[in-house]
């Protein structure tokens, strides 16, 4: 039976050594543990971080695509502990979004994929975003127009327009998620991109650019000439 926390040396336990050592010393389990906060009979908190980290291959990213009914499979770890960790991990990405927003402007595809990756990337369902721009592309807001299932989502035209002239958006761009890994855009997302484009177009909006994200790159209708 390991030790429990409280029965390490001062400097070993995480609270403490965050606090005397700074948040940087913390290994990744040893974070998890503050989260965690406990372990169980056999285990102490770090041997209980430990574990989960396990069942993600001790990579935090595979380990941001767990859901409660994973975390809650080890001893130990109840839905309050699970929603902890999964609450701290999108804190992480929602940060990542927030630095890479501010003053953004979008020069390529690839400025697009940097910001929708950081908040799909870990998406087991689908999810339809548009990014809406000024004059010189820098962008005035983003906005999630849907989620659905695994193999699509419902898109209103009508609700993307409304929210471009309220913000007097000079162009847009459209971004949604493929969680099955697949690059190539379906005839669905072909139909959807041309119905918005000639619905913005009416407005004198541009449709500059549809994103599909995947955790292993991303394709761009305007970089194919597909637009």
């Amino acid at each position: 039976m390991s030790l429990k926390i409280k029965e390490w040396a001062l400097e070993d336990r995480p609270r403490e050594k965050l606090l005397y050592k700074g948040i940087s010393s913390l290994s990744d389990a040893e974070l998890l543990a503050i989260l965690i906060g406990s372990g169980n009979n056999e285990q102490s908190a770090v041997d209980l971080a430990r574990e989960v980290l396990g069942i993600a291959s001790n990579n935090l990213n595979k380990l941001g695509k767990l859901g409660v009914h994973d975390l809650v499979k080890l001893k130990g770890i109840g839905s309050a502990k699970a929603i902890n960790i999964m609450a701290a991990l999108e804190l992480g990405r929602r940060r990542k979004a927030s630095d890479i927003m501010e003053a953004q402007k979008i020069r390529s595809s690839n400025d697009v994929y940097t910001i929708f990756n950081t908040l799909m990337a870990d998406l087991q369902h689908e999810e339809f975003w548009i990014l809406y721009l000024n004059r010189s592309n820098k962008i005035l807001s983003r906005h999630k127009l849907s989620q659905g299932g695994i193999s699509g989502t419902i898109t209103d035209v009508r609700l993307i327009i409304k929210k471009a002239l309220e913000l007097l958006a000079s162009s847009i761009i459209i971004c949604h998620n493929h969680p099955s890994g697949n690059l190539d855009p379906s005839d669905a997302d072909t139909r959807i991109t041309n119905k918005i484009k000639d619905a913005a177009s009416y407005f004198d909006i541009n449709l500059l650019d549809h994103v599909i994200v995947t955790d292993n790159g991303y394709y761009s209708y305007a970089d194919n000439g597909s637009i």
